[in-house]
């Protein structure tokens, strides 16, 4: 199970495995109150294209677009594999701070994670 929840949001047991999915540590709160299990900053979208994306909901289908190429790079497997198989064994939450619920990175991060995970691990 994959859940999204903003950083400003309190954590709940509930959440399961928490993993923040933001490029920068977001404003104002301490590692205690974010309660992650994990910063994944090498997921979430290049400063390029977070910049341009600027959470322009106009931007959207593009920004999905071109998130996806950048999570689809050989060097993003890894990590990406590790987040498919806690989904499959438990729940995810990923933690992101954009004020924009609808129209930002852990969306579009939930969607490829959740396509792994429906698919059979490859040993």
């Amino acid at each position: 199970m994959i859940r999204i929840k903003r950083a400003y949001d309190p954590p709940d047991p509930a959440d399961g495995r928490r993993v923040l999915v933001d490029r920068v540590w977001p404003r104002g709160l301490s590692k205690e109150t974010l309660a992650v299990e994990r910063w994944a900053r090498d997921l979430a979208p290049s400063d390029d294209l977070r910049r341009w994306f600027g959470h322009d909901p106009a931007r959207w289908e593009e920004f999905r677009r071109r998130y996806r190429l950048e999570l689809a790079a050989p060097e993003r497997e890894a990590d990406l594999e590790e987040l498919a198989t806690i989904a499959r064994t438990g729940t995810l939450t990923l933690v992101y701070s954009a004020r924009d619920e609808e129209h930002n990175q852990a969306r579009v991060l939930a969607e490829v994670i959740a396509e792994r995970a429906a698919r059979p691990e490859v040993s």
